[in-house]
Order: structure tokens, then sequence, then C-alpha cells
């Protein structure tokens, strides 16, 4: 149901958190000493935060009730069985391998299966996904569909190209493969879907080359939402039905709980394969704990258990893409440029068009990610050349993203449509100052993954550090 082209919440709230927002001049001072860096601001010193969706969902009443059941025994608790038998009913596989978050099922999968040198293949691999490869030893290897990268409204541009996913294998050879990767929704493209279509064509191309082949899931009913509305084969499907269609067709998944799982913390690993279990299993004790716990409390794993189910609700699912699609058409009308259509989870800035002024090795999307938060206290995160572009060892030189983003990630059922109103707001006032934004250099940078604990400088004064 919309008021005012508005999604209205299909919820109502019973618990709240003060936030506060700081003078221009604190939080002028609070980036300085972050060093530029949004990542290391402390969540106090923000008013609204959008750095991610991931982990920071607002739990439901039976999602309270159920953390009360938590069985908390080391081995073999009643909260695991809840857990397993919601994940095997959904995810439609054998084995559950419960794990503190996502890129620790990242971590113990490619521990066990990646070879040095040897490639893994995803529509497009998000930071940790790509940084567990790499630190591995293997290749990561992007194979977007055409349509991700123009502006049309192709409403699955989060697809994989087959094509070009058939020639790196003809290319590579199978033994060169570790495993295919889908990821759903297709984060790091605009948040956008994957439709069964290209799903079942993956699918059967694993199948023919003996490939394993694994979701990422961390937004799976998002996609499964997407799959109902534009894809007509079944648009008088349940999301439940479609859920279950898509994960017949993989060999296994790997699954950040902390989104849609509705929770603050949980993942896990499901699969059919009894041997790469049990090998899985042996890692999993080393890393995380017992196969029944994995990183988890009882009360984690019984509020997991309830939170998926919640995720499929049709109701919360159209309010939540609702919300995001009426966020993107506001921040066009102010001038921002974003990736269309909308997807479930976030919107995407294409920073490179808003700042054509700034070069990619200048990060522009790290420019609009400070402006955000030195003129409204928002926190947002760049998806673009310093999360994903890389130093060349050879000569120095910054080898660029494709596209230089930034993600406005909404946490779930958390902030109202006033919050989105002074989000639009600040955006409107950063669009009317752009052409003073500058660009930033890197002062200090870890070898993986360093857009979490990297240092920068602005290479120049903007007008809205100076004015504070």
């Amino acid at each position: 149901m919309n008021f005012k082209n508005h999604p209205v919440e299909p919820f109502r709230i019973k618990s709240i958190e003060p936030i506060k927002i700081l003078s221009e001049q604190e939080r002028a001072y609070k980036l300085k000493k972050a060093q530029n860096n949004v990542f290391q601001l402390d969540a106090e010193d923000t008013f609204i935060d959008l750095l991610t969706d991931s982990g920071t969902t607002a739990l439901s009443n039976k999602q309270w009730a159920a953390i009360m059941l938590g069985d908390e025994s080391y081995a073999g608790a009643k909260s695991f069985k809840r857990f397993s038998k919601a994940v095997k009913d959904i995810f439609r596989h054998e084995y559950v391998i419960p794990t503190h978050q996502g890129r620790s099922a990242e971590n113990i999968m490619f521990s066990t299966i990646v070879k040095p040198g040897q490639y893994v293949l995803n529509n497009t691999h998000f930071d940790t996904t790509k940084g567990n490869t790499l630190h591995k030893g293997g290749i990561p290897l992007d194979f977007p569909c055409r349509q991700s990268k123009d502006n049309s409204d192709f409403r699955f541009k989060g697809n994989m190209d087959v094509l070009a996913l058939e020639e790196a294998i003809l290319k590579h050879g199978v033994d060169k493969i570790a495993m295919v990767i889908m990821t759903i929704t297709n984060n790091s493209v605009g948040g956008l879907p994957v439709s069964i279509e290209n799903i079942r064509e993956v699918s059967a191309l694993c199948k023919q080359h003996k490939l394993m082949y694994y979701f990422d899931c961390a937004r799976f009913a998002e996609n499964a939402c997407f799959i109902k509305r534009f894809e007509p084969e079944f648009a008088d499907h349940s999301i439940e039905e479609i859920t279950a269609e898509m994960f017949e067709l993989v060999d296994g998944a790997m699954m950040s709980a902390k989104k849609d799982g509705l929770s603050n913390i949980g993942g896990f690993i499901t699969l059919n394969d009894k041997e790469l279990m049990e090998q899985l299993t042996e890692l999993m004790i080393l890393v995380e704990g017992f196969p029944t716990y994995g990183g988890l409390t009882g009360r984690d794993l019984d509020c997991l258990a309830v939170g998926f189910y919640e995720a499929m609700d049709e109701s919360y699912l159209e309010y939540r893409i609702g919300q995001v699609k009426y966020w993107g058409e506001k921040l066009k009308e102010v001038g921002m440029p974003i990736v269309e259509p909308t997807g479930g989870h976030a919107i995407f800035i294409d920073a490179g068009k808003l700042l054509p002024h700034i070069p990619g090795d200048e990060f522009p999307g790290q420019a609009l990610t400070t402006a955000f938060y030195l003129e409204g206290g928002i926190r947002v995160v760049e998806i673009g050349s310093l999360m994903f572009g890389e130093e060349d060892p050879k000569t120095g030189k910054q080898i660029l993203a494709p596209r230089e983003m930034v993600r406005l990630a909404i946490p779930r059922r958390v902030y109202t449509a006033s919050h989105i109103d002074y989000i639009i707001e600040t955006a409107r006032k950063i669009v009317e100052n752009k052409d003073s934004l500058c660009g930033y250099k890197i002062t200090k940078q870890p070898k993986f993954l360093r857009h979490f604990t990297c240092a920068l400088e602005p290479l120049a004064v903007n007008s809205m550090s100076s004015k504070k």
C-alpha cells in the first residue's frame, strides 16, 4: 500500500533508539580523526547510518520471543534443530553448516576447495568473496550481463553473461576452475536481481562441465520477489515456491544471514555433497565451533529460524522494495544519477557521472561519501575504485573499478519516510555544491580489503569541509 507514492510500513514500532546529529564542526573533526574513512567513525557520531544493510535489522516481536527460547547447550541444542529445520525447509539442501557470518562461510569453503591458481567464477564478486578468493591464492573472475552496464530498464541486470562464462570454462579448463557462484541479488551492480531463466542456464552449463555451482544468497527473498514481479511464469507463485525453485537448481549455497535472515549475526553453508560436508565441518570445528552452533549462540539460531520466514512475507517485501524505489525517484529529482532500475536493498549513486571533474584514481565515490557525512551526518559507502580497484605491483598505478559508485544501503525495518526525506534534502545540498568536492589519495592501506581500514587525505580543501 502506498501513501503519496511512499509505501506504508507494514508494522508498528514498539521500541526506539535515540539518535542525534553532531554540529558541522564536530562532524568535520570526527571525519578527520577517522582519517577520512567512514568505517572508522563511531556509530554514535552518525545520524543516519546507511553503511550497510548487514546485521542492522530491527528484530520483530516474534524474533525477540524466539530469543528467549535459546538453548545454549554446547552440542545438540534444540535451537540448532529449529534452525536446521528452517534452513532445510526453505533452501532444499540436505546438509546445513552454521557459521557466524557470510565471510566465515566463504573462508571455510574456499580454504577447502580453492587451490592456488584456480579460478572462482561469479556474476559479480562482492568485496569479502573476492578477498577470500585472493587470500587462498584463487583468481576471481566476474561475468556480469551486458545490460548491467547500460541505462536500459531491463529488470534482471544482476544476471550472469552465460556466453562469456562458457568461453572462460573452455579457455581455462574445468580443472582450473574451483567453482561457479551466483550472487543473488547482485550487490556490486546495484543490488539487482537474477532471473530464474538465467539461473537455469548457468545450472545447465555447470552440469554439462561437472562444475560446482553455488549461490551467494544473502538477499534471496528480495531476489525471489523480483522474479515474482517480472517473470510471468512465476506471477502466481508464492515467495516460498520461487525460493524452492531457485535452490533446487544449485549444488549448495553460502549465506550471510545478516541480510535476508533479518538478524544481527549469522550465516551458513548448505549442500548435498556428504564428502564435502565432512571436509567443511572438520575445518569449521577448528575455526568456528561445534557443528551444532558454528560460532553462534542458541538464541541467535532461534532468531534466524524465525527471520528466514519473515523475510519471505510478501507485504514486507513489497514495502521493502517500494521504499527503495521511492527513495531512488526522489534522489533523481534532486540531480543524483543512480543505477536503474532500483534494486532491493540499496540505492547506488553513480559518483563518476556526478563528479566528472574527479578522476577515478582520486576516488570520486569517496569524495561523495565524505560529503554525505559532512553535510548531513549520513554514513554511506564507496563501491568503486577504493573498494574494488587495485594497485598495479609493477607500475604502482591504480587499476580502476568498472564504475565509481556510492551505495546507500537501507537497514531493514529501521528508518521511516521522514528519515528518507532528510537524506534527499542532504543530497540536494550536495548536488548544489558538487563542483567544490575534491578527490582523495590513500596514505596507508592493508594488502586485502583496503577500504575497511585504509587512511585517506583530501587532495584539496572542498567548501563543505572548509566551512566547518
